[in-house]
């Protein structure tokens, strides 16, 4: 009877190896582009012969540092590639000035090739910019998730770990890029060679793009119980039209004072306070990561006026929206 590692050797698809193109922006994240090419690395050991070859390029043809510091020098600038290549574009901090006119251009001219094209981490941000995902599914890490929505509505975006929609694919991040070249390979190779370089990794619960990329509420926040977990939920999809703490008392059937206790309990503040910070959270994120005004940033945040959206900002972060978002440009700069 034939091993699991032979019969994926079996099934393997003939032909020439498939060649993954790794385009690494600026300031990439090192696991989500590691923890790819590792996979392509295992399956080609797992399948005893080269099934997968890889090439880096970037911008220039020189060396692009991640966002650890650390160097690459990459195998060439960005040059014409085949209709057979697989293009993962790697993106990581700050990826809207890694995301150059030159990057956007080359992204157009190569996806009219029709070749399966994708993003790594942020780089679903780069992909969006060139307009390669209208009209698709996409995902992108959820620290980004605020401002890739309000700049990108044409995109539908989700909270999975990885998606793939036709030939444009993208990733949360992490080690999200295991669980997407996981299943390339079993699409590839079968589910037997994809189960197998799983198991070298010592992967043992792989994700599909049904799983989410955020832990649950109880997780996050350290408790297990039901109507907190709903209410938090409600809040945290409400952030441009907040609901008052009446509301969400009586959606989860309590009174406003027994949500207050739970919240005092569990959280140590009251509903109302656990908002604001989740609303300035938001906030602190669109400035940081959009051109979008103080103004309009305030108003995707549920605040009526930008002086009420300055204050409760300054009594929270010690700092104005203003000097936020130009403290973090000098930061960039530098």
């Amino acid at each position: 009877m034939s091993s699991p590692r032979q019969m994926a050797k079996e099934t393997a698809h003939a032909g020439l190896p498939r060649r993954f193109v790794f385009v690494l922006l600026e300031n990439f994240t090192l696991l989500s582009f590691s923890s790819a090419l590792e996979s392509l690395r295992i399956a080609n050991r797992t399948l005893d012969y080269d099934a997968y070859r890889w090439l880096l390029i970037g911008e220039g043809g020189t060396g692009v540092t991640c966002s650890a510091g650390v160097e690459f020098q990459v195998d060439a600038d960005l040059t014409d590639l085949s209709r057979d290549d697989v293009v993962v574009v790697c993106g990581g901090v700050d990826v809207q000035r890694a995301t150059t006119k030159k990057i956007i251009s080359w992204l157009r001219r190569e996806a009219r090739k029709g070749m399966l094209l994708g993003g790594l981490c942020t780089a679903s941000y780069a992909l969006a910019k060139a307009g390669l995902l209208d009209g698709k599914r996409a995902t992108i890490h959820w620290e980004n998730q605020d401002s890739f929505a309000e700049e990108f509505e044409e995109v539908n975006l989700t909270k999975s770990v990885f998606v793939v929609d036709g030939n444009r694919f993208s990733t949360a991040g992490g080690i999200a890029s295991i669980d997407l070249m996981l299943k390339l390979i079993a699409d590839y190779h079968g589910e037997d060679t994809a189960n197998l370089v799983a198991d070298q990794f010592i992967y043992s619960t792989i994700r599909t793009d049904q799983d989410t990329q955020r832990l649950s509420v109880p997780t996050r926040i350290g408790v297990r119980h039901p109507k907190l977990s709903r209410v938090i939920q409600m809040m945290e999809g409400h952030i441009e039209e907040p609901i008052s703490p009446s509301v969400l008392a009586r959606d989860v059937g309590m009174s406003t004072r027994q949500l207050e206790r739970l919240f005092r309990r569990y959280l140590s503040r009251s509903p109302k306070r656990y908002y604001m910070e989740l609303r300035l959270s938001k906030a602190r994120n669109l400035l940081m990561q959009t051109d979008m005004s103080v103004i309009n940033v305030a108003l995707a945040c549920g605040f009526a006026s930008p002086s009420h959206f300055s204050k409760c900002y300054r009594a929270h972060y010690d700092t104005t929206p203003y000097r936020e978002r130009g403290s973090h440009a000098a930061r960039l700069s530098i």
